[in-house]
């Protein structure tokens, strides 16, 4: 028998939106229309606009902060639910409390794993994302998880700056698998820097493994909160005889004073996607879309093609 393919329906919430419409035009169908009614305490409900029964729907909507956002997330996915959809997928291009991925000291909570169970009672059938914290969050869902993989972006655009002498580089230990899988690209050399924290947010000490002598060196890490392990990363790196330092970070967190930080840093650049909004522009800053890959995976999904095809630079 052929493949039955069901109607795609695609829908934002609020703080992706300007995300989701450009996935929509790349996919080549318009976004579906959802009204958020809000009430004076701050209480809100999505409804759709249009029928939704039978159709594979596609939720796009990063869950940064506020809350909301995952809120909004969750109740949209119980209203398709409610209203009969086929197939409910999570399109999350960025997943946010994936940094609370494991006991690191006693009673905290594991908030990527929360999120994981919410999501999931809420009725999706698959989620998309892009670039987690964690790779092992995947196994925190018992359902299809299609996880992006921003390296198909930004390989493209390090090429094209030409840089001679090009180094990866990780901000720190835990991002080194991240930086030589990225080096894999560029048969380029790692240098890892190795820091030590007070407290979140607040570094007490870093030193570089490796030599950057005469280097182009580009940071790599998969968020930027406020900056500034990058900026005392570049400043360091500059310090032992870099020629130049760039940062490549998918989700632009920016919390803070992290425009300030990014501006005022050594940082020749700070390349980003647009998984979360800016808050402001930067001269410093430069934003590559996602919108294009996630529209060929929404459409490999529903036509019932290969994720893997889309890994390839």
């Amino acid at each position: 028998m052929p493949l039955q393919f069901n109607p795609v329906k695609l829908f934002a919430g609020t703080g992706t939106k300007a995300l989701a419409h450009k996935i929509a035009e790349s996919y080549g169908k318009p976004l579906g229309n959802v009204t958020l009614s809000r009430f004076s305490d701050g209480e809100f409900q999505p409804s759709y606009d249009e029928t939704v029964r039978g159709c594979d729907v596609f939720l796009i909507q990063s869950t940064y902060q506020p809350s909301d956002n995952l809120m909004e997330l969750l109740l949209m996915i119980d209203a398709a639910k409610r209203a009969s959809a086929h197939y409910i997928t999570a399109v999350v291009p960025y997943y946010g409390l994936a940094r609370q991925d494991r006991k690191d000291k006693p009673r905290v909570a594991i908030g990527a794993k929360l999120v994981a169970n919410l999501l999931k009672s809420a009725g999706i059938h698959r989620i998309m994302t892009m670039d987690l914290h964690a790779a092992q969050i995947q196994g925190f869902f018992d359902i299809p998880v299609d996880h992006l993989d921003g390296s198909v972006i930004f390989v493209p655009y390090i090429k094209s700056l030409g840089l001679e002498n090009l180094t990866i580089a990780s901000p720190d230990m835990g991002g080194s698998y991240r930086a030589r899988t990225f080096a894999k690209f560029f048969n380029a050399e790692v240098v890892i820097c190795d820091k030590r924290r007070k407290r979140a947010n607040e570094i007490e000490s870093m030193s570089i493994i490796g030599d950057v002598t005469g280097m182009d060196i580009v940071l790599i890490d998969d968020i930027c909160d406020t900056a500034g392990t990058l900026a005392k990363a570049a400043a360091l790196i500059m310090e032992k005889g870099a020629k130049s330092v760039r940062a490549v970070c998918t989700h632009p967190v920016l919390s803070g004073k992290a425009y300030e930080t990014v501006e005022n840093s050594q940082l020749t650049e700070l390349i980003v996607t647009d998984t979360i909004p800016l808050k402001q522009e930067s001269p410093k800053i430069r934003v590559l879309s996602t919108a294009g890959l996630f529209a060929k995976a929404i459409a490999n999904v529903n036509e019932h093609g290969s994720i893997s095809d889309l890994f390839r630079v």
